[in-house]
């Protein structure tokens, strides 16, 4: 990358940007140029000779995904052409968790269990089919009102992405529900039945389905060798399930680089685990490098207004 485009990053950021292989956490709180930043490690490895396939992006929404993507792709342009247009440089393996895990799914269906044209429902769909199998199973009609359809769904996500048995989850999670135990599991039971016989996933299952891909070390290393470089983006806001997904994909972390900021995980709905950022640096021999981004770009242009 070309002296002229590193000089726009400050120190803490073209650390972060030009890091080698080795495993790389990036503590960036908010207004600090994060997506900045990590849209230039993408450009800093493509110019490197990385192929941009072997580069796996996730991110927690699509549009994150594009945008990282889009200015990775202007900051090559200016690289290569030194003009202001974008480089024809495609990042095809750029999207959200759930995105990419259906996509690797499809292509290993047979080895987990599934077929190939295995259909994915969305939230909607999967409340509505978990309320046809509580009532299928006799429980909407019970004298105390039953948990309503989207409160199963929240119960049964947080099992899954969690890791923890139902009655971890209702006594730390969904304390109100602890005396539907028996009924919710065998709630549970019912809905994998029905999504098993009409051959569809939730998004959970997605998670659940990569997790299991991993376990198997030949289709893990197989997964593994896709990727050169596998970047994270709100890392605070993985689960036990994503967290456990990284680890198996780059266990000696060579490639893996996340970015995050405890002070920022507060998506606990989708129980995600904020000690996977505390943990993150102890999981690897030797120990991942830990740059912190703390320059606050916004404070600054709000205070060059206010004295305007």
């Amino acid at each position: 990358m070309g002296a002229a485009l590193l000089d726009k990053l400050n120190p803490e950021q073209r650390a972060a940007a030009t890091h080698g292989d080795s495993p790389l956490l990036v503590i960036a709180g908010a207004g600090t140029g994060k997506t900045n930043t990590l849209a230039h490690r993408v450009a800093h490895l493509v110019l490197q000779g990385v192929r941009p396939e072997r580069v796996l992006l996730l991110t927690f929404s699509r549009r994150a995904a594009l945008e990282l993507t889009r200015r990775a792709q202007t900051i090559v342009g200016h690289a290569v052409t030194g003009s202001s247009g974008e480089a024809q440089v495609r990042l095809p393996w750029a999207g959200t968790f759930h995105s990419i895990a259906n996509r690797l799914l499809r292509q290993y269906a047979a080895q987990v269990g599934l077929e190939p044209g295995f259909g994915v429902m969305d939230r909607g769909d999967s409340a509505d089919l978990l309320d046809v199998s509580r009532q299928e199973a006799g429980l909407s009609s019970r004298e105390r009102r039953f948990p309503r359809k989207d409160t199963c769904l929240a119960i049964y996500s947080h099992c899954v992405n969690t890791r923890l048995p139902l009655q971890a989850t209702l006594a730390e999670a969904f304390p109100w529900c602890v005396e539907w135990e028996a009924d919710l599991k065998l709630l549970f039971g019912r809905y994998v039945e029905a999504k098993l016989g009409q051959q569809v996933l939730d998004y959970d299952d997605l998670l659940l389905y990569w997790h299991a891909l991993m376990q198997d070390e030949t289709l893990a290393r197989d997964v593994e060798s896709r990727f050169d470089h596998v970047l994270v983006d709100e890392y605070q806001d993985t689960n036990t399930l994503q967290a456990g997904i990284l680890l198996a994909m780059k266990p000696t972390g060579r490639g893996l680089c996340v970015v995050g900021d405890d002070a920022q995980s507060i998506y606990s709905f989708r129980a995600a685990n904020v000690e996977n950022i505390h943990e993150f640096p102890a999981r690897f021999d030797p120990p991942a490098t830990q740059v912190a981004l703390e320059r606050n770009y916004r404070s600054t242009q709000a205070l060059s207004l206010i004295h305007i």
